[in-house]
């Protein structure tokens, strides 16, 4: 049979835009996947040199930051001093390395103990349910009726100023939105068969709480605590700036914050490099917490 020329030239042209829409969809999600990827190297490692600098700020920090020196207030930065020096002389950028121990313990230490009441109470109050998860809950939704920030700050004006009292503020805060999920998760694992066949054959509730349904609820718990370490951070540095934070010595970023906005107009980089520190840590623990996410996410892997 004749083919007919012109029908043929028509139907591989066709062909041709297909395949390179094709190649150019298999293209895409490869440099998707590169920026992302990169964007998480680069959030690891920052994240890596706050977590030295606050375990060993010496080895970081170029002077003390109880240093002052009357002869270098308020200078800009320079080679001597990167980021230029307070009011009293001393170094920006030792400060900065010295005071991220305090804003990262903060918000670390807060998220840990929010999660670990917080699963607690989802817990207990999803697998049990009736009157204890109606007071449980009811309690629990006072508590998500006041913002974080609120919250806090009433609980580290009535207890003082202090570095227990502010970790404790935040950790309260925190606690009602991560019982919340993980009620959610247990009411959806208890009614499963393998839960019907541990009581089955006699496992106690503690048991089945501890061994079946708690390391179900293991993923959404490490996704919610690792994006909340940068909102425990945010919260912390605000009480600080608010001078309900932790006073010592060694100031940390959001009282930095709030001593350099005094001298804006005259020397931007006191209050301009710690503030740019609170954000570049709340972003790189965002980015972290979404990467766990993503790779957490069973629909994503599936896909």
């Amino acid at each position: 049979m004749q083919v007919n020329p012109v029908s043929a030239d028509l139907s591989s042209e066709a062909i041709v835009p297909e395949e390179r829409v094709t190649s150019y969809k298999k293209r895409v999600p490869f440099r998707t996947f590169s920026i992302s990827k990169l964007l998480v190297i680069c959030s690891f490692v920052i994240l890596a040199f706050l977590v030295l600098s606050a375990i060993v700020p010496q080895w970081i920090a170029p002077y003390s930051p109880t240093d002052m020196n009357t002869d270098k207030l308020l200078q800009p930065p320079s080679i001597s001093h990167w980021l230029g020096t307070d009011q009293f002389g001393r170094d920006v950028w030792s400060l900065i390395i010295f005071g991220s121990r305090q804003s990262l313990l903060m918000g670390i230490v807060s998220v840990v103990i929010g999660g670990v009441i917080g699963t607690l109470i989802g817990l207990i109050a999803g697998y049990w349910g009736g009157i204890i998860d109606s007071v449980f809950m009811r309690f629990n939704d006072i508590l998500m009726t006041i913002p974080g920030i609120l919250l806090a700050i009433a609980i580290s004006v009535a207890l003082g100023p202090s570095f227990f009292n502010v970790i404790l503020a935040i950790s309260v805060a925190t606690i009602p939105g991560k019982a919340r999920v993980i009620r959610s998760t247990v009411i959806s694992i208890r009614s499963r068969p393998f839960i019907d066949a541990a009581r089955a054959v006699g496992t106690s509730h503690l048991e089945i709480m501890v061994r079946h349904i708690l390391p179900n609820c293991l993923s959404p718990l490490l996704v919610m605590m690792t994006i909340g370490v940068g909102s425990s951070i945010l919260v912390g540095t605000g009480l600080s700036f608010l001078g309900l934070g932790v006073i010592q010595e060694i100031p940390d970023w959001g009282y930095l914050l709030s001593q350099g906005r005094s001298y804006l107009t005259v020397a931007w980089w006191v209050a301009t490099f710690p503030g740019l520190a609170i954000t570049l840590l709340v972003v790189v623990v965002n980015l972290l917490g979404d990467e766990i996410r993503d790779w957490m996410d069973p629909k994503k892997n599936r896909a």
